[in-house]
């Protein structure tokens, strides 16, 4: 199993009633959204009473944030992994299609971590963003560096930037296991990428 498709591991939340908790809000905020979700729905998932989320969680903002933390770093570390080589064609291709088949795979989450950003609080939206912004700035320099060399004709790397980044990420929004691999979506997606720029 590559690290693409790994399941994410939450063992580094503790004591383990804090990380039922976590993966409990998961569930509920992929299904329910933030807002609809409420801490007893929370509990009930963790097998817990609504009383013990207090003691792991100060509120069910902070459980929100530590899933989107987790979440945005796991998939920064993805797309990091994947830019390798000098050509930026393969760069291209590589980071689009592991960043693709993350969110397929882990799109539970990954629907939490897009989708649910405006319910966090000014400050831990602010540190998300950092991350976000770390994640843009990746793919922008694959896509300067394809312009440089003649290789990708990019007229707003920005736009550009946000229109490669919402392929993959918007996959979270609507897959299911039985409409295709995740793998093959990378493939797919990736294709696709590196035809939207190329020269």
């Amino acid at each position: 199993m590559s690290a693409v498709t790994s399941p994410l591991v939450w063992e580094h939340v503790q004591p383990p009633a804090a990380r039922r908790l976590l993966t409990g809000a998961i569930d509920a905020f992929a299904e329910r959204g933030f807002q609809a979700t409420t801490t007893r729905d929370i509990a009930s998932r963790a097998g817990m009473s609504p009383a013990a989320l207090y003691v792991h969680y100060p509120s069910k903002e902070r459980l929100l944030f530590e899933i989107s933390l987790y979440g945005h770093k796991a998939a920064l570390e993805i797309l990091s992994a994947a830019d390798l080589g000098i050509d930026p064609g393969e760069r291209l291709r590589g980071m689009v299609s592991a960043f693709t088949a993350w969110h397929a795979e882990h799109h539970t989450i990954a629907r939490v971590v897009q989708y649910e950003l405006a319910a966090l609080s000014p400050e831990h939206f602010a540190e998300v963003a950092t991350i976000r912004r770390a994640i843009s700035d990746l793919v922008e320099r694959v896509l300067a560096d394809g312009v440089a060399d003649g290789s990708f004709a990019v007229g707003d790397l920005h736009g550009t930037t946000l229109a490669v980044l919402s392929l993959s990420i918007d996959v979270a929004r609507w897959y299911s296991p039985s409409r295709q691999d995740p793998s093959e979506l990378g493939t797919l997606y990736a294709d696709l990428a590196l035809r939207m720029v190329q020269a």
